[in-house]
C-alpha cells in the first residue's frame, strides 16, 4: 500500500511539473507592446505617425503571423491557466535604457539613408545597406560604421530583453517580434527585405 501511494505521489508530482512547464509560454502580445515602446523611443513620434499603426502596415507574412500567434496564445491561456501571470515585459533596465538611447542618438544620422533607400530593414530584425550607390563616396565609410553599430546594439537589445525577463531562450522569439514591428512601424517609402528581395513600403 505504501509503495502504491509513493508511486502515485511521484506520478502526480511529475504531472504537475509537466503542466507548469507547459504554462511557461512566450507572451507574444506583451512582446509586441514592449517592442512598440522601444521602437517609438528609438525612432520618435514621426515614424509612428506615418504608419497609422498596424492598418497602414505592409500586408505580408510578417503581419499575418501576428494574429496567428496571438490566437494560439489565447487558446493556450483558455485551455491551460497560466502558472506565471506575466502581463508586461520588463524593458526598464539600465542596459536596455542605454541601448535604446544609443540607437535613438544614431537615428538622426541614419534617417536620411532610410528615406533615400540606401539602407533598409531586414527580416531578422537588423538593417543592411541596400544600395551603396545612393550614398556619396565621402559618406560610405560612415554609413557602414553606422550600420555596424546599429546591428551591434540591436543584437545586444534582444538578448538583454530576454535576460531581463528571466528567459534567455526567448531571444529568438523576441527578435522575430521586433522584425515584424520594425517593418510595420517603418515610414512609407522605406525599404525592407523579404527573403532575398527588397521591397518598398
Amino acid at each position: 500500500m505504501f509503495r502504491l501511494q509513493a508511486k502515485l505521489l511521484i506520478a502526480a508530482t511529475a504531472l504537475i511539473a509537466a503542466c507548469v512547464t507547459i504554462n511557461v509560454y512566450f507572451p507574444a502580445a506583451a512582446a509586441e507592446k514592449a517592442a512598440d515602446r522601444i521602437i517609438d523611443d528609438v525612432w520618435g513620434p514621426a515614424a509612428e505617425a506615418a504608419t497609422g499603426d498596424a492598418q497602414g502596415a505592409v500586408f505580408d507574412e510578417f503581419d499575418l503571423m501576428t494574429p496567428v500567434r496571438l490566437a494560439a496564445n489565447n487558446v493556450l491561456e483558455f485551455l491551460i491557466p497560466s502558472a506565471q501571470a506575466q502581463v508586461d515585459f520588463d524593458i526598464d533596465t539600465p542596459e536596455i535604457r542605454a541601448l535604446t538611447a544609443s540607437m535613438n542618438g544614431r537615428f538622426k544620422k541614419m534617417e536620411p539613408f532610410y528615406s533615400s533607400g540606401a539602407i533598409g530593414l531586414t527580416g531578422d530584425a537588423m538593417i543592411d545597406i541596400r544600395d551603396r550607390n545612393l550614398v556619396p563616396l565621402a559618406q560610405r565609410n560612415t554609413i557602414r560604421q553606422l550600420v555596424d553599430a546599429e546591428n551591434k546594439d540591436r543584437n545586444a537589445l534582444y538578448k538583454a530583453i530576454a535576460v531581463a525577463n528571466g528567459h534567455p531562450e526567448w531571444e529568438g522569439q523576441i527578435r522575430d517580434t521586433f522584425a515584424q514591428r520594425w517593418i510595420a512601424k517603418a515610414s512609407p517609402g522605406w525599404y525592407y527585405r523579404k527573403g532575398s528581395d527588397w521591397q518598398q513600403k
